[in-house]
């Protein structure tokens, strides 16, 4: 058998396999997502990973910009389900750097908890009722955990951590994609508290758009408290008004030249850091 005449069909085949996959996955966005359009979700040309969430589901993600960018930042939405509109708002600002040609190699994860996102009603937990932004490994995880959900959260299921820190296969995910594309800046974006958190070594943005900084605390096992405290890795949060609303299309501009302008003030690549001008 003459085995290189086959690639042509088989890379032909694999093609075939992703498109049709992406068109599924845009059928679904559309039917799901706020001011998602098809055309919107077609053009981020999301690729699959090879993460898996606990129901099966494929976590996309999409890389954009010059891998020898000086600067790399990590997006992240959804990692609560029931939070619609911030895994919309991930694939507008992903529009958004598709246009530009700054010096940042951009990861986007639109929805990193596809079971919660595509549930029935959608969820804030993953299908394990794990809250993921409770499941990172941060200091004393075992004894803060419990007593944060059982004294602060009343044992509120939305925010069970979990038997076991990075017990789930999506916190699993986004704790490796921080471990291998070593992120300057990871922002994740929520609902529906209206303000902008941060946690990190750096001087903290002071808004976004209308959201200003109003700093909620740290939480046992979070990301920002993995990230930002833990890591030194700067862990801005985004935190929209409404979970079921994007806000307008003019604000989701406004907030990414306000996330450009402070990048450019302040963080610097390599884990340097400069200070705010």
């Amino acid at each position: 058998m003459h085995f290189p005449s086959l690639l042509p069909a088989l890379a032909a085949a694999l093609v075939l396999v992703t498109s049709t996959a992406g068109a599924a996955l845009c059928d679904d966005f559309y039917a799901r997502l706020p001011n998602v359009s098809r055309a919107l979700c077609e053009s981020a040309q999301l690729q699959a990973s090879a993460a898996r969430s606990v129901k099966g589901r494929v976590i996309y993600t999409r890389d954009l910009g010059p891998m020898a960018a000086p600067l790399r930042v990590l997006v992240v939405g959804a990692m609560h389900g029931d939070e619609l509109s911030s895994a919309s708002v991930a694939l507008h600002w992903l529009r958004l750097a598709q246009l530009e040609a700054a010096p940042i190699y951009w990861r986007f994860i639109p929805a990193l908890n596809p079971d919660g996102l595509f549930g029935r009603p959608a969820r804030r937990m993953n299908a394990n009722g794990v809250d993921l932004n409770r499941n990172f490994p941060t200091p004393n995880w075992a004894r803060e955990s419990v007593v944060y959900w059982e004294k602060r959260a009343r044992k509120d299921p939305r925010r069970w951590p979990g038997k076991n820190p990075l017990s789930e296969p999506e916190s699993r995910f986004l704790f490796d994609q921080m471990q291998s594309f070593r992120p300057d800046l990871v922002v994740s974006i929520h609902a529906p508290y209206g303000v902008l958190d941060f946690d990190g070594p750096v001087p903290a943005p002071t808004r976004l758009g209308r959201l200003h900084l109003e700093q909620l605390g740290v939480f046992p096992g979070s990301l920002g408290n993995y990230g930002g405290l833990q890591q030194g890795m700067p862990v801005v949060t985004v935190e929209l008004a409404n979970a079921q609303r994007t806000p307008t299309n003019a604000e989701m501009h406004q907030m990414w030249r306000d996330l450009h302008r402070w990048i450019g003030q302040t963080i610097t690549p390599a884990g340097g850091r400069q200070a705010a001008r």
